[in-house]
C-alpha cells in the first residue's frame, strides 16, 4: 500500500461473503472517493457462535473479489489464535501505516452496539467509522447516536446511504443446508468452493 491513501475496512465472518457484500465494498469506494477495500476475514469470532473454519471463509472472501483489483485481503486476524478483536487489528494497521487514512465500515446496527465492543475507545481513536444507512432509516435516530459517540469518544463518523440488498449470509448457509440454489447470491467461483467443499451441507 502506497502511502496517503485511504482504505475502507471491511471486517466480517463473510460466512459465505455474497453479493450484497461487494455492493457494499463498491458503493464505499466510488461514494466515498477510497483507494481501495481491505477485507478482513475474522478468526475466532467471540460474537458469533458456530462459526465455519476460517480458512474456508478466508478462501471464499479471496475468491469473490479476485477480479477487482481496488479489493484486498488480509489475513491479520485469520492469522491469529484466539478471539479476534477489531480493536487489536485496527491498532496494528494505524500503528504500522501511520500515514494511511482509515475508514471502517460498519452498518448502522453496529453504530449502536460499538459501545459494547471491547475498547471501543481504541476503535474510535483509529478510524474513521463509515456508517452503511438503508433507504428509509430513522435519520433524527442515527443522528443522536452520532452525536452521543462524537461527544464521548470523539468519534470520526460518515455516513454512506447504501442499496438496500436483502441478501443474508445465515439465509444462504439455510438454503444450502436445504438443498436450495444460492445461484446470484454469491458469485460463481464461491458457489463452486462451496459446493466443491460440501460446505453448510450439515
Amino acid at each position: 500500500m502506497e502511502l496517503g491513501k485511504k482504505i475502507g475496512i471491511f471486517g466480517g465472518t463473510f460466512d459465505p461473503i455474497h453479493i450484497g457484500h461487494l455492493i457494499l465494498a463498491q458503493t464505499a469506494l466510488s461514494e466515498c472517493g477510497l483507494d481501495e477495500i481491505l477485507f478482513l476475514p475474522s478468526g475466532g469470532s467471540y460474537m458469533k457462535e458456530n462459526v465455519s473454519n476460517k480458512s474456508h471463509r478466508l478462501q471464499m472472501t479471496k475468491l469473490a473479489i479476485e477480479d477487482n483489483p481496488d479489493f484486498k485481503i488480509s489475513t491479520l486476524e485469520t492469522d491469529r489464535t484466539g478471539n479476534s478483536y477489531s480493536y487489536e487489528t485496527l491498532l496494528f494497521l494505524t500503528k504500522n501505516n501511520p500515514k494511511m487514512e482509515y475508514f471502517f465500515i460498519i452498518g448502522a446496527d453496529t453504530l449502536f452496539s460499538i459501545e459494547y465492543w471491547k475498547n471501543p475507545e481504541q476503535i474510535m481513536e483509529c478510524v474513521t467509522l463509515l456508517v452503511a444507512l438503508r433507504p428509509g432509516f430513522d435519520h433524527d435516530k442515527i443522528q443522536n447516536q452520532i452525536i452521543l459517540l462524537q461527544n464521548k469518544y470523539q468519534a470520526k463518523i460518515k455516513l454512506l446511504v447504501s442499496k438496500n440488498i436483502e441478501i443474508s449470509s445465515t439465509d444462504i448457509r439455510n438454503k444450502v443446508r436445504d438443498g436450495l440454489s444460492i445461484k446470484y447470491l454469491v458469485t460463481e467461483n464461491v458457489l463452486t468452493y462451496i459446493k466443491d467443499n460440501d460446505i453448510y451441507k450439515g
